[in-house]
This record gives C-alpha cells, structure tokens and sequence, in this order.
C-alpha cells in the first residue's frame, strides 16, 4: 500500500525486493529493463533516458496548491504529480487522499509525496508556496516575506537539475516571477507568472452576465499588475468580432460604457470580497494553474495573459507584468502587443512603475 504515494526510489527498490524473493530475479529484470512502463521508474540518478511522461512538480500544498492538484486530477492534465512541501505530513496527507478518489476521476494521474531530488526530470514545476494574504494586506505587502522564502525554494530547485519550466502563482505573483527569475538564471520564457489570467477570467465572467452572452465570446484583459494598477484596455475589447465601445453605442441605452467601468472596479475588488468572506482564494487560482499547465503539455500556443518579462514590450525591459502571450511547450513563445489609446498608456505605464519599485525595494534582499 505505501508504494502508491512511495517515491520512484523507494518504489524501485520495493519491486526488486520483491522480485528476489519470489526467485532471485529482480536484479536481472530490472537490469534488462522487463517491466511494463507504467513500472519503469525513469530519469534517476545515471539514466539518460527520459520517457514522454508529463510530469508536474508543485511546491507548496497549501490551499492553493491542493485546489490545483484537485484541478489536475479531475482534468487528468498530466501523468505524474510529486507534491513538496515543507511539511512533509502534509504533503503525504495530500497525496493519500488525492489518490484515494482516483477511482472515480478521469484519470490515471499518479501522485505522491517527495522532495527537491525528485524533480530533476519534471516538465514543470508549479510554485504555491508562500506566506498567504492576510485580510486588507496588500499584495505588494506580502514582498518582503515572500523574498526570503523564495531563496531558499529556488536554490534548491536549481540544484536539483531541473531543467523545464517554473510556473509561479505565489503573490505579488509579478514581482515573485521576476525575483524567481532573477534567482534561477532561467532563460526568461521559462519563467513566468499566472498573472492577470484569473483577473481576465473574472472580468469575463462580469461581463457575460451584463450583456448575456457566454464569457468564451468575450474577447477582453486585464493588464497589468495583478493587484490594484492592473486595468482593463477597453478600446481592446470585444464581443465576437465588434468592440463593446460600439456594442454599447448601439444599444440604445441599454448598455454603457459606465456599467463596464463599474464592472471594472468590482473585478478589482474580487480577491479581498473573496478574502472577507473566507479568508483566502484557492479554487479559482487552481483552475487557472491548471489551464496553463494544459496549454503548456499540448503545446497549445493558446493566449493567456500572464506575467511576463516585457523586454521591448512597452518599454518594460526587465520588468514582469501581466499581458496577453502565447504559450506553448517551452514556456512562453511570445507576447502579444495591443494598440493602446494614449490613456491606458499611461495606466500601463503606472502599473509598470509600481512593479518596478516593489521590485527596487526588496532587490538587495536578492544578492545577500
């Protein structure tokens, strides 16, 4: 029974144990490689061979990262999920019990609980650890923790080998993704953050509801920080293909430009509305963790706005903010500039400010 959550060390060795005593084979089988591939335990120490198995490493099984393995179970987004965390009990506890309901899932996904050793061969790595927002905090507040925990996540991800792509969904998510970046000497387009994915699926929510239609007909983002300067570039957005701004202005007064401006505001609201009520966010974040995990392992090129380095993009160089990109098998392929009226220039660039500035203060945090 403890192989189902073992890891792929301790499950090799319990099937050699038990191939010797029931004739002495075990180590002949294993060295011929007999075993089916469901039991063939890849990508271990001195083995070159990695299989086309789609495997997730999530750090942090908080509420966070067990609404996105819950996510990833039902959705049967990969083959394999080692869980990490800082309290192992934890992360155990979380592995039994996803794979207890695994019968009546769509899945055959494998999970179990493991370490930093394990997740050399993974695809992706998912970050959920960190400190968690408290009620009327800030998530520029949040920085200066985050920071330290990270350096220490980050270190050890990088000395295990890993060598795929690093999701972070920790808050101030923009910030973290840079400061991730910056730690791991990854190649940009590997890491990123989920950004204003879950702002845009809230605002599209909003807004099916107002013009009573199904949100995957409404083509609209928010931009920006994920946080209070990120906007919305309504001179961008649509409904099929006519812009809402006309849409409105030919309803006859039914619809208006303010009742979206309104809107606005409420999606900027959502996460402390959410945090009063419950004191924290975790499913919609899980779904959206999923959603990018799935566009990544079906090298979907799908657009989603995420926080990305900008580069030339806006000016923004170094800076990582949320803006539509799209997204393929090796991360990020590239992002995709808006013609912006003047005003939310300005807005993009305030958010941009506000980025970089959180990032300024916390940078000397990242050489010590």
């Amino acid at each position: 029974r403890a192989g189902l959550w073992a890891d792929p060390e301790t499950l090799h060795a319990q099937i050699a144990l038990a191939l010797a005593m029931a004739g002495g084979a075990g180590e002949g089988a294993l060295a011929a490689g007999c075993f089916p591939a469901s039991l063939r335990i890849l990508g271990g120490e001195g083995c070159s061979v990695k299989d086309d198995r789609r495997k997730v490493a999530l750090i942090g099984v908080g509420m966070v990262g067990a609404s996105y393995a819950y996510a990833m179970l039902n959705q049967n987004a990969c083959d394999e999920l080692v869980l990490i965390d800082i309290d192992e009990k934890r992360a155990q506890g979380e592995a039994m019990d996803l794979m207890h309901g695994l019968a009546f899932a769509p899945s055959s996904l494998r999970v179990w609980a493991g370490g930093y050793e394990h997740i050399r061969d993974a695809d992706i790595a998912v970050l959920c650890a960190g400190a968690a927002q408290q009620p009327g905090e800030s998530r520029l507040a949040l920085l200066r923790r985050n920071v330290r925990v990270y350096r220490e996540i980050v270190e050890n991800i990088v000395r295990s080998g890993f060598c795929g792509v690093l999701l972070v969904a920790v808050n101030p998510v923009d910030v973290m993704a840079r400061v991730v970046q910056q730690l791991s000497g990854f190649a940009p387009g590997r890491v990123f953050g989920s950004g204003t994915a879950l702002d845009t699926g809230r605002l599209r929510h909003l807004l099916a509801g107002y013009f009573q239609v199904n949100p995957r007909n409404l083509h609209a983002y928010v931009m920006g920080e994920h946080g209070d300067s990120g906007f919305v570039p309504w001179s961008q957005a649509m409904l099929a293909t006519r812009r809402l701004r006309e849409v409105c202005r030919q309803s006859q007064g039914r619809l208006r430009m303010e009742a979206l401006t309104a809107l606005e505001r409420e999606v900027r609201g959502c996460a402390q509305a959410i945090i009063e009520a419950k004191h924290a966010t975790y499913y919609g974040i899980g779904l959206v963790l999923c959603r990018i995990t799935r566009a990544i392992f079906e090298d979907e090129n799908g657009v989603l706005t995420l926080s990305v380095r900008l580069g030339a993009l806006y000016d923004g160089g170094d800076i990582y903010a949320g803006v539509p990109c799209v997204v393929h098998r090796e991360g990020i392929r590239e992002t995709i500039p808006l013609a912006l009226t003047e005003g939310e220039k300005n807005k993009m660039r305030r958010s941009l400010r506000i980025l970089d500035e959180a990032y300024r203060s916390i940078e000397g945090m990242l050489r010590g």
